[in-house]
């Protein structure tokens, strides 16, 4: 990371990378690049997290700003787990993080995300899976009175700010317990819930307004944040 913290952009060596591994997705021809992927790829990764995180914070004063590049910070491991995956490709093609709060895994909390690829980046608000606990608590507030409407209240918002889309159905039913024809039958179906607005375009990639433009989408979908840190987070 440089000494600045500032940043500038990716550079268009570091996306070149990222097309690059698609098609040389070994370690030979990664170790023989590796000089490229860490100062034109990580470097601007870590100067990214860093500026967004500081960001982010004036969302939430909690979310963690960790720039490490082994999985244990914002920034999600390179390498990829072949140990039960057909496909044994070492190496991701993209950069991806998530901004939490950091008590737990990154991935069982609400999080901010994001996902590069060489072309363009995906942002998401919200949590991909919840845990036992967490599905209970969701649903227990999905089904309140006041929490619920809360909810659907902020989902209406959402709608009316933009192409923003809601994810993380995955039940067919209304899970035992709950009525089959409850006012908000759809979201007790919910196995997670995320929302992502419209992908950022290549053009933001190499440029410091990447950061701006993401916080333009991450601030209408904090409240989805919100409420699940208020209602499943704990």
């Amino acid at each position: 990371m440089s000494d600045t913290n500032s940043f500038n952009g990716f550079p268009k060596e570091g996306l070149q990378f990222l097309r690059d591994i698609e098609v040389n997705n070994n370690k030979a021809w990664f170790e023989e690049n590796r000089g490229t992927f860490d100062s034109y790829l990580m470097v601007p990764a870590q100067d990214f997290v860093a500026a967004l995180g500081s960001r982010l914070q004036a969302l939430d004063p909690a979310i963690v700003v960790d720039t490490r590049t082994d999985g244990r910070g914002v920034l999600m491991r390179f390498y990829r787990d072949t140990r039960f995956s057909k496909d044994k490709s070492p190496y991701k093609t993209n950069i991806a993080g998530m901004f939490s709060d950091g008590q737990g895994k990154k991935t069982e909390r609400p999080a901010y995300g994001f996902h590069m690829s060489a072309d363009s980046m995906e942002l998401m608000a919200g949590m991909f899976k919840f845990s036992t606990a967490q599905l209970a608590a969701y649903r227990e507030a999905v089904a309140g009175e006041g929490s619920g409407k809360e909810l659907v209240s902020i989902l209406r918002a959402l709608g009316g700010a933009g192409e923003y889309h809601l994810a993380g159905e995955h039940y067919k039913r209304v899970p035992a317990g709950y009525e089959a024809d409850h006012p908000r039958a759809d979201l007790l179906r919910y196995a997670g819930l995320y929302v992502y607005p419209p992908v950022l375009e290549g053009r933001y990639l190499s440029s410091p307004d990447l950061v701006e433009a993401s916080m333009n989408y991450f601030k209408t979908m904090a409240p989805v944040y919100d409420w699940l840190a208020k209602y499943v987070a704990e």
